[in-house]
């Protein structure tokens, strides 16, 4: 194929196909630019040639082995001013029984896109049965072998055609894509050429190879919008910005209002806490009021310390009168033996020092007396015989040396005939009370102090609580178990004690009211019963004594006194006791399962 005449070619031939094809070559023309001269077109046997003014556009003819004519088109975009050349190759004649090769069309070019001189000529594929416009020449070669990098609808473009004339901007180059260098534009193609783009281009530039490790993709110049190209990155919305700029200041600005929230509450807030408080006001309180009543009585209510006989306690007392006369329980001052022994102190803090006015103990009651101190406020003192069960009453003492204590309750019972005492064994130490029974706590060191009624009158002297352990103790020896107060505290009646106060006071002694009899204490049945004999042997019924005047006999058993049941002989002792020597009283008795009434006046005794 040594002819004079450069070879086109579309990609570069492998190693073992180039070696195959002789190198052209120089051209000898006289411009020396490497042109050589085109025949002018020849018909081909059984080859049709369309009609260069067709509308639809000029058609490039190739002639097919059947000899039918397969028209091309041509791109639209080129202009018609030149017909296309159809252009064969000269070659030796062709031995006989070799098929003539189909004709191959040639597209005019601009000199600029010849290839160079010392290419190699691409080699020529030949057709069976495809008859040759010469018979004396050889069958035409393909100008180059198939490409498998063919792209519609332009044929077979080789890699290095000119860029398409359509051209749009280049696509931004993804982050994961490695960057293109500018490549200077391919020159302009001659109006008669037809458009080849690269099969195969990289962005929508063309006429690139491809790079390393970028995307193949399939361009396709009459797409809209660069069909087949990479989707360019969507725009982030201004919107959307702005509403996660938003969450993202809400989640800040929530998290900083916790920890301050947080601060606040575990510190107690920024500045210094104030509270509210209700402004003063008057601090008098209605006269009938528990804080009325503890506030005109306290003044008159004493703590008193003994001590003496190995052993000390507290108690409580009030006072009497102006001349320092106190009341209290004999068994609070029962231990001291001289007035040094006896410090009282006052609600105001004063303290002084007493001596034993009077005490006896069957009542229980003991007066006192303190000297050289002034400004006593001795505590009025009310009716007994006029207290209800349901009124209220206010309790003044010292439990467990606890000075000035209030304590309120109400009157729970009346008439509770209670003992108390008995430690030293022969009874000479027990006392019997016909008293009020209240829930006003009452513990140890109450003993001998005031029980008020609404009036702020004494109308009692707390003496006793009922132990838990189930026996009757005073306020402060009593019973071993006694833990504290369980609501059933007594008191004795103040008309009892107003009258053994003033015996006392006046000579030292009390009297206590009797009957003139000595009583069986171990009869187990309902009622007192009259012994047979009495102590150390002696009759039981004292000769001319208030019960033999009125008819008692031993055996009999008195059962009621003024209407009142007794069950027991302690309960005559404290019934008696309530009353004044002199007064008369009704006695019911069975005699040999007889009932019978006696009345008699009570007689007197020297109290111990």
């Amino acid at each position: 194929m040594n002819n004079g005449k450069p070879n086109w070619w579309s990609r570069p031939s492998s190693t073992p196909e180039a070696a195959r094809i002789p190198s052209p070559p120089p051209s000898g023309d006289a411009d020396g630019d490497g042109d050589f001269p085109l025949p002018a077109p020849q018909q081909a046997a059984g080859a049709e040639v369309s009609d260069l003014t067709d509308p639809a556009g000029p058609t490039v003819p190739v002639e097919t082995t059947d000899g039918a004519a397969r028209h091309e088109a041509a791109d639209a975009s080129a202009a018609p001013a030149e017909p296309t050349v159809l252009l064969t190759k000269s070659e030796p004649p062709a031995p006989a029984d070799e098929a003539p090769t189909a004709h191959l069309p040639v597209t005019g070019g601009h000199p600029a896109d010849a290839p160079p001189a010392d290419a190699p000529p691409a080699p020529v594929s030949e057709s069976p049965g495809v008859d040759t416009t010469h018979a004396a020449q050889p069958a035409p070669q393909p100008l180059h072998a198939p490409d498998e990098y063919r792209t519609p609808p332009y044929g077979e473009p080789g890699p290095w055609a000119p860029a398409p004339p359509v051209q749009r901007p280049p696509a931004p180059v993804p982050p994961q894509q490695a960057q293109v260098p500018p490549v200077p534009p391919h020159p302009q193609p001659h109006p008669q050429t037809h458009p080849q783009p690269h099969p195969q281009t990289h962005g929508q530039g063309g006429g690139l190879p491809p790079q390393a490790g970028a995307p193949w993709v399939q361009y396709d110049p009459w797409g809209a919008g660069g069909a087949g190209l990479p989707p360019a990155p969507a725009k982030k919305s201004r919107k959307g910005l702005a509403v996660a700029g938003a969450l993202v200041f809400a989640l800040v600005t929530g998290v900083i209002g916790g920890g301050i929230g947080a601060y606040v509450e575990r510190n107690g807030g920024l500045t210094t806490v104030e509270l509210p408080q209700a402004a003063g006001g008057d601090t008098d309180r209605a006269p009938d009021s528990v804080a009325g009543i503890a506030a005109g009585a306290l003044p008159g209510v004493v703590t008193l310390h003994v001590k003496g006989g190995g052993s000390s306690g507290t108690g409580t007392g009030f006072v009497l009168d102006a001349k320092g006369h106190i009341l209290t329980n004999n068994h609070v001052v029962d231990g001291a033996e001289s007035s040094e022994d006896i410090t009282v102190t006052f609600s105001s803090g004063e303290t002084a020092r007493a001596k034993v006015v009077g005490k006896d103990t069957g009542y229980d009651l003991a007066v006192v007396q303190v000297t050289g101190v002034s400004g006593l406020k001795p505590l009025p003192l009310g009716n007994s015989d006029n207290v209800r069960v349901g009124d209220p009453v206010v309790a003044i003492g010292a439990p467990f040396d606890l000075s000035n204590t209030v304590t309120s309750g109400i009157i729970s019972a009346k008439e509770r005939p209670i003992t108390a005492g008995g430690e030293k064994g022969d009874g000479s130490d027990i006392s019997y009370v016909d008293a009020l029974q209240t829930d006003a706590p009452i513990n140890p060191g109450n003993s001998g102090g005031p029980l008020l009624d609404s009036k702020g009158r004494v109308i009692g002297i707390n003496s006793a609580i009922r132990a838990a352990g189930g026996g009757s103790g005073d306020g402060e020896g009593g019973s071993a178990s006694q833990p504290g107060s369980i609501g059933l505290g007594f008191a004795i009646p103040i008309n009892q004690g107003k009258r053994v106060a003033e015996e006392l006071i006046n000579t030292g002694k009390a009297t206590h009211p009797v009957i003139g009899v000595s009583l069986d204490m171990q009869f187990n049945g309902d009622g007192a019963r009259v012994g047979e004999k009495g102590k150390d042997g002696t009759a039981s019924v004292t000769p001319g004594g208030p019960a033999a005047k009125a008819g008692l006999r031993p055996g009999d058993v008195i059962t009621k006194v003024d209407g009142q049941r007794v069950h027991n002989g302690e309960e005559l002792i404290v019934k008696i006791r309530a009353h004044r020597p002199g007064d008369r009283l009704e006695l019911t008795l069975t005699r040999n399962g007889k009932e019978l009434t006696k009345t008699l006046t009570l007689g007197s005794s020297q109290g111990t």
